[in-house]
């Protein structure tokens, strides 16, 4: 009985053995191009099968199975359809910038469809394929065994063309992935020549002969120093984009019609992404989008509505369809039998490499047979001199091995002269024989000449590799069809592409519910119908559109970006979503300012006032966020300050301050300068102990038709004229609006500018709200405490003052106003 033997071995190692064997085999023989010939192990056995089964460019078409079938008994053991998709590849005029293979029937299309099975379709090697395998039968190349041993198979290809850089690669294996563009092969050639005259050629020199990758699809590539990166490191990244054109159309209408896209897109789940796009009004403007493309070429055609934003309708499809994308350079091959990132000096000096080796190679096999060769030629020369003494030493020998030893014993012949003499044909006995041997005794004799000068000498060996190119190129060059740009264009994108232009009515209150609500919906309700919680108020009320920005301030120096056309769409009748829905805030924050923007135009600002006396001016357009998904800062605030208000303002204004203690300070704005947004501000009033600002307004010099207009906290109200106060500077005191009194002085709830449209809501400490239109008032000089309006005893201090919210249309031009 045999006994069986077994390795108790963990299973970690087991498995980190088998795993590293499996590794080792997918990066060196599955999915890696070699640096030489630019072809993965299958894709080179399938072009070695063909040579070999002399299924060429100039012979008649051959079933694709008869190919696979080949390629997997003799060399890939492997599935066929991995074998077969392989093969379709290299016949695919959109993927390989040279096809390799010729195919007849559907090799597929742009639009993703698959081939047709290989029992249908037809196949050969292209021309320029026969340049891989030209001269392999003159011991080129090393040769190994099959996988079974019956036969030989070349390691790698003699590539008289870059293929590598020509058709570029791309696969993924374990741990590596490699990403290499084709290029045209004009430039690629012009290339390794100048690498060959000038070793030392720096990327810059390069860059001017191969400019860049040249798809076989086309398109726009941006961005040359992600070029120079990558041909520098290997690694790297462009934009590349589709080629498209805006026509003019019948009706002033426009089209935009794309002809070329970008390398590896799927032509049908791009136009059917960029029509999803249209149907779910993600891109306005768009009339119908429809694929015309046929046997003369690709061709897209996105309709246009009249009027539309051409340019902004196409930048939005190139952001966000694959009508652009980012190219990810990954140059990885096999070189010296191990994945390498590689520059684009290594991979030109590696095929400069191996074609001296290839060259060098040749030109040994070509001398060892040109001297077998002129051996023979010489040995026919000396026989036809001697010939009759042949025929008779010939005619009396036994046989052939008998004549052969006679004639090398009596005339010194060689093995190989010897049998060349007893093979002669009688007809070569001619005289005119001996003139065409010696002719071919010249030219072999020139012939082995020249090859011991390749073999002797270096640049003799790279002039032949240079004559050889320089064919190729004037053989199979054609138009470089990718064209490169040297910026990356910054995609600009106008809202009204993407948003319908509607005017819509915006309403935000205090404690932060807002909702945008159609002016049909508003104009079908009862206007005093506004669902709005108790003890809230409106802030705002404002037609505005779509298009706008609404910008919201909070009392903890926040504000909050919304671009009008993501605000909640709700009925006026119902109560709006809170802010906290859209982005987090602190329980205690409140809204104080909505400013809605129409743009973020030079020369305007933002004026902030704090309750503790500060103020600050920013420029306006600082505040355009690009994300907005929380709370932004908007101004920097100190021990516990709160916003009081917020002003846009145009650089020329005046700032009135009101104090609690019923001062009051006027300044021009210019006296604050402009900071950054996270700043904090500077003093605007001095203020004493126990004492804040209530409110600060911002107008221009002397409106005619406007008043101040204070409330205290024990029920007066007044109204003032600027006139009776005198413009200062910053950080005064200020002037006194109300008289001092001994006992309980009045001070001050509410302060605000008003028109003769105005009406001043107020809320007491009892809860109760009341109105007044302070314009009923009589005016006040700036030492009274003005008429008591409410009775404190019975209804309580007031304890908030707030201008009631009127319907606004913002704007009536492009300049903002606010509400």
């Amino acid at each position: 009985m045999v006994q069986e033997k077994y390795l108790d071995l963990p299973l970690e190692e087991v498995i980190g053995d088998r795993f590293g064997r499996y590794s080792k085999y997918i990066i060196q023989d599955r999915a890696l191009p070699d640096v030489r010939d630019g072809l993965k192990p299958v894709q080179r056995r399938i072009i070695f099968a063909m040579h070999e089964e002399r299924n060429t460019h100039d012979k008649a078409f051959r079933k694709s199975a008869k190919t696979v079938g080949t390629v997997i008994g003799n060399y890939h053991p492997h599935g066929d359809s991995s074998v077969y998709e392989a093969m379709v590849r290299l016949s695919q005029t959109w993927k390989v910038r040279n096809v390799l293979v010729e195919m007849h029937g559907n090799n597929g299309s742009v639009d993703g469809d698959p081939p047709a099975a290989m029992r249908y379709t037809e196949a050969r090697l292209s021309s320029i394929s026969s340049e891989l395998v030209r001269d392999i039968d003159k011991e080129t190349v090393d040769f190994i065994p099959n996988f079974d041993d019956t036969i030989n198979e070349p390691v790698v290809l003699p590539a008289k063309i870059p293929n590598l850089l020509v058709n570029g690669s791309t696969g993924i294996s374990a741990g590596y992935a490699t990403e290499i563009p084709p290029h045209n092969l004009a430039e690629v050639i012009d290339a390794v020549i100048k690498k060959i005259d000038n070793p030392s050629i720096s990327i810059d020199e390069i860059m001017k002969i191969i400019k860049g990758p040249d798809f076989p699809t086309g398109g726009i590539i941006q961005g040359v120093e992600g070029l120079k990166q990558a041909y520098q490191t290997g690694k790297g990244k462009v934009v590349v984009r589709g080629k498209a054109e805006v026509e003019k159309v019948r009706g002033n209408r426009e089209q935009i019609v794309i002809d070329e896209i970008p390398y590896e897109v799927n032509k049908a789940s791009l136009v059917k992404r960029m029509d999803e796009l249209r149907i779910d009004r993600k891109v306005e403007g768009i009339a119908e989008v429809r694929d015309e493309t046929d046997r003369t070429g690709l061709r897209i055609v996105i309709e246009l509505k009249k009027d539309a934003d051409s340019e902004g309708i196409l930048n939005y499809f190139y952001k966000n369809t694959d009508l652009q994308i980012t190219y990810h350079f990954n140059m990885v091959a096999i070189k010296d039998k191990t994945p390498k990132l590689l520059s684009l000096t290594d991979m030109l000096d590696s095929y400069i490499a191996h074609q001296k080796e290839v060259v060098t190679r040749q030109s040994t096999f070509d001398l060892r047979k040109a001297k077998e060769r002129s051996h023979i030629v010489d040995g026919l020369i000396k026989a036809i001199s001697i010939l009759d003494e042949l025929i008779a030493t010939i005619r009396a020998s036994k046989d052939k091995q008998d004549a052969k030893a006679r004639i090398q014993a009596a005339y010194g012949f060689t093995e190989p002269q010897a049998e060349a003499i007893v093979n002669l044909q009688l007809y070569r006995l001619t005289n005119t024989d001996i003139t065409s041997l010696q002719k071919e005794s010249e030219e072999l004799q020139a012939k082995i000449q020249e090859l011991e000068l390749i073999l002797t000498n270096e640049s003799r060996l790279l002039d032949v590799i240079k004559a050889d190119l320089k064919g190729l190129k004037k053989k199979y060059a054609d138009p470089r069809r990718t064209v490169i740009e040297d910026k990356i264009e910054e995609l600009k994108i106008n809202l009204e592409v993407t948003v319908a232009s509607e005017d819509v009515l915006v309403s935000v209150t205090k404690d932060g519910y807002v909702k945008r609500t159609s002016l049909r919906s508003y104009a079908a309700s009862n206007q005093e119908d506004l669902a709005i919680k108790d003890e809230d108020h409106l802030i705002a009320l404002q037609e505005i559109n779509t298009t706008d920005t609404l910008l919201l301030f909070t009392n903890k120096g926040r504000y909050i970006y919304i671009p009008v056309h993501e605000l909640p769409d709700i009925r006026w009748k119902d109560l709006g979503q809170h802010i906290s829905n859209i982005v987090s805030i602190d329980k205690h924050e409140t809204v104080v300012k909505a400013i809605p923007i129409r743009s973020f135009e030079e020369g305007k600002y933002l004026v902030f006032i704090t309750r503790n006396g500060m103020v600050k001016r920013s420029e306006l357009k600082l505040y355009e966020a690009q994300r907005y998904s929380k709370a932004l800062i908007a101004t920097n605030l100190k021990n516990q300050d709160e916003v009081q208000n917020v002003h846009v303002t145009d650089g020329n204004s005046d700032i009135f301050i009101a104090s609690s203690k019923g001062f009051g300070l006027w300044f021009h704005e210019s006296e604050v300068s402009p900071v950054g947004q996270r700043a904090a501000g500077v003093k605007a009033i001095q203020l004493k102990d126990d004492e804040f600002v209530v409110n600060g307004i911002v107008f221009d010099d002397l409106i005619a038709d406007q008043d101040l207009v204070l409330l205290t906290h024990r029920g007066a109200c007044k109204r003032m004229k600027l006139n009776d106060f005198e413009k200062s500077s910053r950080a005064k005191r200020g002037s006194v609006m109300l008289r001092e009194l001994k006992k309980n002085p009045h001070r001050v709830a509410g302060f605000m500018l008003v028109t003769e449209k105005d009406t001043i809501l107020f809320k007491t400490a009892k809860g109760s709200i009341h109105s007044v239109y302070p314009l009923e008032l009589p005016k006040s000089d700036r030492y009274s405490n003005g008429s008591y309006i409410i009775d404190v005893d019975e209804h309580g201090e007031v304890v908030e003052v707030f201008e009631q919210a009127t319907y606004t249309k913002v704007f009536d031009s492009d300049n903002i106003t606010e509400s």
